[in-house]
């Protein structure tokens, strides 16, 4: 495959950035999206130039950390899948592909495609957590009787990796999806009902503090998100917060 790279090229969170133009030949269908990036960097190596920093780690789709805006699409064309699962047999030969980082204003971008994403760890910091008693009489968490579809609705929350996806996505770059997303995984379990009131409080608190705006339901957020975490968290997380604010 033959194709036409426009990627966006900022020195560090000062420089102004622009889109940049490469092209790159014999792409096999079969690469990633992230093996064409390491294609595209050793040649850029060989010839002297600096390569096109990006994020990555696991390569598995379970880190979130390859989080690239393709085509106007958070993690590109496919569904269900983050950047490292997207494969080039989606392009076709010829193709221009524009490549992105996420854009938000509580996403600053450190270096190219690289974006500050430690936002997410500060909401999480401010109440994603259980206490646990660690004193040696820690009850034992099969002992707790809960309802199978509660538990299925916690995993389900919990599948969420913190990619950014959501927010990328949202014309109003809110990030209550991922926020939901963390609320729901502990308000359905016991375990997590013991806090519960300073947790959506103090979540909700720090997301508005990062600088993220609200939702208006448009939907987009789920549709983009590769782990298919459902509107429906943000819903409870609604129902949550209201009912925290009278306590």
């Amino acid at each position: 495959m033959n194709l036409t790279l426009k990627i966006w090229r900022q020195k560090n969170a000062q420089d102004k950035g622009q889109m940049v133009d490469y092209k790159i030949s014999g792409i096999e269908p079969d690469m990633s999206f992230l093996e064409m990036l390491d294609v595209l960097n050793n040649q850029l190596v060989e010839k002297g130039d600096d390569a096109v920093a990006f994020d990555h780690d696991c390569r598995e789709g379970i880190c979130g950390m390859c989080s690239l805006f393709i085509n106007g699409e958070a993690h590109g064309p496919d569904r269900g899948v983050t950047t490292c699962q997207l494969h080039m047999r989606k392009f076709k030969d010829g193709d221009t592909i524009y490549i992105e980082p996420f854009r938000a204003k509580a996403f600053p971008v450190i270096k190219d495609l690289v974006v500050d994403r430690t936002s997410f760890d500060r909401i999480q910091h401010a109440g994603g957590f259980i206490s646990v008693n660690t004193s040696g009489n820690t009850q034992d968490a099969n002992n707790i009787p809960i309802p199978k579809h509660d538990a299925d609705r916690a995993f389900d929350a919990a599948t969420c990796i913190g990619c950014g996806a959501c927010v990328a996505t949202c014309k109003n770059s809110s990030a209550m999806l991922f926020v939901s997303a963390k609320v729901s995984q502990f308000a359905l379990l016991p375990q997590g009902r013991v806090e519960a009131t300073e947790r959506v409080l103090n979540m909700v608190e720090q997301m508005d503090h990062e600088g993220f705006g609200n939702c208006t339901n448009t939907g987009a957020c789920e549709v983009e998100c590769p782990k298919g975490i459902s509107l429906e968290n943000i819903a409870r997380m609604n129902r949550e917060y209201l009912k925290a604010s009278f306590k």
